[in-house]
């Protein structure tokens, strides 16, 4: 059951909120109490994502904010102070995947850069502009949206590199930040049905039988794993990636498939 209260007063900024993970997660913390920021490079969707929240009676505004461009960050840091009176929530959804080449060695610099640029580098730049804001308010909370693919081999060299690299930055950032008063936390999420599988329903059954759990997930699931991981019900926790995934990296089902039915 949703508590309604559990962000009542918080200043909530998400990245990456247009669509999908982040527009779930805008929604969930705003449903829970937050006043929230829709932040995303089009800001015409996000307008409409913080619209819809609004017409259901949630705190919601828009603003445009390109992870890439740190001027762009630092007006969407100061927007969400401007209009929530604090900022007490970060969460850091935007990301960018390019698809790898047949051949590692065609792959281009300009394409790893792209990756690394918006996927890592933009949660570095999120993170430096919040953070005096999340101190401040004495109880801050960084949660960032990882993959599996920084924790096995999935494919997409840069991309998972790079959500590899949001793990460390989590725990260096958590150790760094802990005697501020604020908690910094990464979700790992599994496949999710998104706008990035349109499209592709036939591809999306054919990975379910690789879930324990029976299912790929939803927007929602990793929403949930969020608004625990921003909340003062995990006062202690920081530092630590949690898995949301089915069950995938925990239990090798092709094995278990070859051993059973070879």
């Amino acid at each position: 059951m949703t508590d309604h209260t559990r962000f009542a007063g918080h200043g909530v900024l998400v990245t990456g909120a247009a669509r999908g993970i982040g527009a779930a997660v805008a929604r969930r913390l705003a449903e829970e109490g937050g006043q929230v920021l829709v932040t995303d490079r089009d800001l015409p969707e996000a307008e409409r994502t913080a619209a819809a929240l609004r017409d259901e009676g949630l705190a919601a505004e828009a603003a445009a904010c390109d992870v890439a461009d740190r001027a762009s960050v630092e007006a969407a840091v100061e927007r969400a102070v401007a209009a929530f009176g604090s900022l007490d929530v970060l969460v850091n959804c935007a990301a960018h995947c390019t698809p790898d080449t047949p051949r590692f060695e065609d792959g281009t610099d300009e394409a790893w850069a792209l990756d690394l640029d918006i996927t890592l580098t933009g949660v570095h730049r999120c993170c430096r502009a919040a953070l005096p804001h999340l101190a401040a308010c004495g109880r801050g909370a960084i949660v960032s949206i990882g993959s599996v693919n920084g924790l096995q081999d999935f494919g997409n060299h840069a991309y998972s590199a790079a959500k590899a690299g949001l793990g460390s930055l989590s725990r260096t950032l958590a150790g760094h930040a802990a005697a501020r008063g604020v908690r910094v936390n990464l979700v790992a999420p599994g496949t999710v049905r998104t706008s990035a599988w349109q499209g592709r329903d036939d591809d999306l059954d054919a990975l379910r039988p690789l879930y324990p759990l029976g299912r790929v997930g939803e927007p929602e699931d990793i929403a949930a794993a969020v608004a625990f991981l921003a909340s003062r019900d995990a006062a202690w926790i920081t530092g630590t990636t949690l898995v949301v995934d089915g069950g995938l990296t925990a239990v090798n089902t092709g094995f278990h498939t070859a051993v059973h039915h070879p």
